[in-house]
């Protein structure tokens, strides 16, 4: 108890003013670490491992993000009715527009990849494509939402799929952060895609930029200084989580601090990208300053996955196209392409692929039709994303669109199915990964979802 430790004579208020820098300080917080600290259990991390609900081969996940809705039948998906009907006008009206891009086949399975992904084509037998997915809104704030929460609506904020992949799982490396998110979408969403919402605070992604840069990871004062006053700074929120009055928040917060001085000693280098031999780097295609952005995310990526990360995402802007198609995806493919295809290359020669789950892809697709003189509007009815890795049948594509691109009519998944087969994926049953919340239990497939057991390996 506080005031076991230190006396009446100094109230909780002039603790507080006091854990600034400066000999009370660090007289009182050391007084706490030899008695007070002693006789607190230590709280077990809400972090640690858990067990999945069934056996499953993926462990954690990496999230690649493309913000804006990438057009897949301009990449990924080759239609050629769609290109021999340039100039036309199609059964809902408005001019079909074929891609300009040309398409070839790749790999044993023959998959077609355009031309503006080189370097990921020669990957095609490890995928497995999504080929039917449909979602609720195109508009593009509520559609990054839904892909991240479940939930197109934010009048009540629902907790982000990272948060609920490591509130299922915990972490595999408690002095890490158990979900990262790189350069997140800055301008859909902001915090709500990364968010933990009403799940325990410490279950949020830890923002960090492309540089490495997280805010106030430094440290001002030296480390024995700082663990005396994180000290003091414990043991009064632990006396005041014993109180009817305490925030749910408090075990969050107490969690928290001992997260952030643990990450101080083991990110930077973690984040730290000249440690890694010049053949990896050139393998990514990094280099300094913007056009070298999401090569070292993908890197990033990685290095976090590999120390023990669950659940880590990076996001690359700048994919809506409703004019300026054809040269903002030749730089938007050129940004990507190596640095992805560079990924499940370095994860598969670190045998990290066989339990590591790649998602690929935005939050909908493009359509057939022209908008201007060079661009695509939105897509919501058809589209398709990608997986890799763990669990996924590599080489194989569920679903399809029609003949011109526009619906989803085989293998549909609307976004609460795709978000219950990653769980899936994971080892984690959707319909049991629940948290009480204002009167009723909540899941982030809401009431329904459906598993595309067919992808399985």
């Amino acid at each position: 108890m506080i005031g076991n430790v230190v006396g009446n004579e100094i109230s909780r208020r002039s603790l507080l003013r006091h854990t600034g820098a400066g000999f009370g300080a660090v007289a009182l917080a050391g007084m706490l670490s030899k008695t007070a600290r002693s006789q607190q259990p230590k709280e077990s991390s809400l972090l640690h491992a858990k067990p999945p609900h069934f056996n499953a081969k993926a462990k954690r996940i990496i999230f690649v993000f493309l913000e804006g809705a990438m057009s897949s039948l301009d990449t990924w998906e080759y239609k050629p009715v769609l290109q021999q009907s340039d100039g036309k006008v199609g059964a809902g009206g408005g001019t079909l527009v074929s891609s300009k891009f040309k398409f070839q086949q790749y790999g044993e399975t023959g998959t077609w990849v355009s031309e503006l992904f080189p370097h990921a084509a020669h990957h095609v037998d490890k995928l497995c494509f999504l080929r039917g997915l449909h979602t609720d809104t195109p508009a593009h704030p509520q559609a990054v939402i839904q892909l991240h929460t479940g939930a197109a609506n934010a009048t009540l904020v629902r907790p982000s799929m990272g948060a609920w992949v490591v509130y299922g799982l915990g972490t595999q490396n408690e002095e890490l952060p158990g979900f990262v998110t790189i350069n997140p979408p800055p301008n859909f969403g902001g915090a709500i895609n990364y968010g933990s919402a009403f799940l325990p605070a410490h279950y949020q992604g830890t923002k960090i930029s492309d540089t490495g840069f997280l805010p106030n990871l430094k440290p001002s004062i030296e480390t024995k200084v700082q663990r005396q006053q994180i000290d003091l700074l414990q043991a009064l929120h632990r006396e005041q989580a014993k109180t009817p009055t305490a925030p749910d928040t408090l075990e969050g917060i107490i969690q928290s601090y001992e997260q952030a001085f643990t990450m101080q000693q083991k990110v930077p280098d973690l984040l730290d990208l000249k440690s890694e031999p010049q053949h990896i780097l050139d393998l990514y295609g990094v280099k300094e300053g913007p056009e070298g952005s999401f090569a070292r995310q993908c890197l990033m990526a990685r290095r976090l996955s590999e120390a023990g990360v669950r659940f880590v995402e990076i996001c690359d802007p700048g994919w809506d196209h409703h004019n300026n198609l054809h040269n903002g995806l030749i730089n938007r493919c050129r940004s990507v392409d190596q640095p992805v295809a560079a990924l499940l290359q370095d994860l598969e020669q670190r045998g990290l692929l066989e339990d590591t789950l790649v998602l690929f892809g935005s939050e909908f697709g493009r359509l057939p039709h022209a908008q201007g003189p060079d661009g695509r509007d939105h897509n919501i009815t058809g589209y398709m994303m990608w997986l890799a890795g763990a669990g996924v049948k590599p080489g194989y594509s569920f679903g399809a669109t029609d003949e011109l691109g526009r619906h989803a009519v085989d293998g549909k998944m609307h976004t609460t199915d795709l978000h219950a087969t990653i769980l899936a994926l994971m080892g984690l049953d959707h319909e049991s990964l629940t948290y009480p919340y204002s009167g009723r239990e909540f899941r982030i497939t809401d009431v329904s979802g459906k598993v595309a057991k067919e992808i399985f390996a």
